[in-house]
C-alpha cells in the first residue's frame, strides 16, 4: 500500500471517530431543553448544563408523609418540617442562588403563592446555598413563601431523597393534599406544567 493510500485511510478513519463523537455528545445534550443548572460538585464548583425533564414519580414513592422526614432552619429562624403544611398543595422547590433558571421560576412563583394562596397552594423553597446568599435573593426577589436554609455539603444527599440523582436545579415536587406526589419537573417550571399539573389539585380542595 502506497503512502498516499495509508494517509487517506488514517484522515478518514479520524473524520469518523469525530463525527460519532460529536453526534453522542449532540443527542445527550438535545434530551432535554434549557432552564436548569447542575448542582454545586463536592469540589465546590458548578457547571451549567443543558437539560430539563418531566417525569411523573414512581408510585412506590408516591406519598410524601411515608419518606423519612427532614427538620431545617428557616430564613425566619425557625426549625421547620415539611409536614407543617399537611393539607396544602405543595410545590417543593430545590434551588441556588448561583442558577439563573431558579431565579427566574421564583418570580413565578411569588405570583403564584400570591393568586392562590386561599385555595390552597404553599410553594416551599430549599435553598442549597449559604445563608447570607439566600437571604439576599429572599429580599432582592421579595419572596412570599418560606425558604429553608439547606446545607451546601449535605444538599446532594437531600436530593436523592427527593428522587433528584442528576443533581439538577430547580428541581420541584408537586404534592398533593393527602401527601401523593403526583408531579416532578427538572428545570424552570413553566406556566403550561402549572396549569396542567398543579391547577387541577387547588380545584379538589
Amino acid at each position: 500500500m502506497s503512502n498516499l493510500k495509508l494517509i487517506t485511510l488514517i484522515v478518514a478513519a479520524v473524520a469518523v471517530m469525530a463525527t460519532s463523537v460529536y453526534a453522542g455528545y449532540s443527542m445527550s445534550e438535545s434530551k432535554g431543553g434549557a432552564g436548569a443548572a447542575s448542582l454545586t460538585l463536592p469540589n465546590g464548583s458548578k457547571s451549567a448544563v443543558n437539560s430539563a425533564s418531566t417525569m411523573a414519580l414512581p408510585s412506590k414513592t408516591n406519598n410524601a408523609w411515608e419518606m423519612e422526614k427532614f427538620t431545617l432552619v428557616g430564613l425566619d429562624g425557625k426549625m421547620h418540617s415539611l409536614d407543617e403544611w399537611k393539607g396544602k398543595v405543595i410545590l417543593l422547590n430545590f434551588w441556588a442562588t448561583w442558577c439563573a433558571p431558579c431565579q427566574a421560576e421564583i418570580r413565578d412563583f411569588v405570583k403564584y403563592q400570591e393568586q392562590y394562596r386561599e385555595q390552597g397552594l404553599q410553594v416551599l423553597g430549599l435553598g442549597l446555598d449559604e445563608e447570607r446568599k439566600l437571604r439576599n435573593v429572599y429580599r432582592t426577589l421579595e419572596m412570599n413563601y418560606p425558604v429553608l436554609i439547606t446545607d451546601p455539603e449535605d444538599n446532594r444527599d437531600l436530593m436523592l431523597k427527593w428522587g433528584n440523582s442528576t443533581g439538577i436545579v430547580p428541581y420541584t415536587v408537586v404534592i398533593n393534599r393527602d401527601g401523593r406526589m403526583k408531579y416532578i419537573h427538572r428545570g424552570q417550571l413553566d406556566h403550561q406544567s402549572f396549569e396542567e399539573y398543579v391547577l387541577p389539585l387547588l380545584s379538589k380542595g
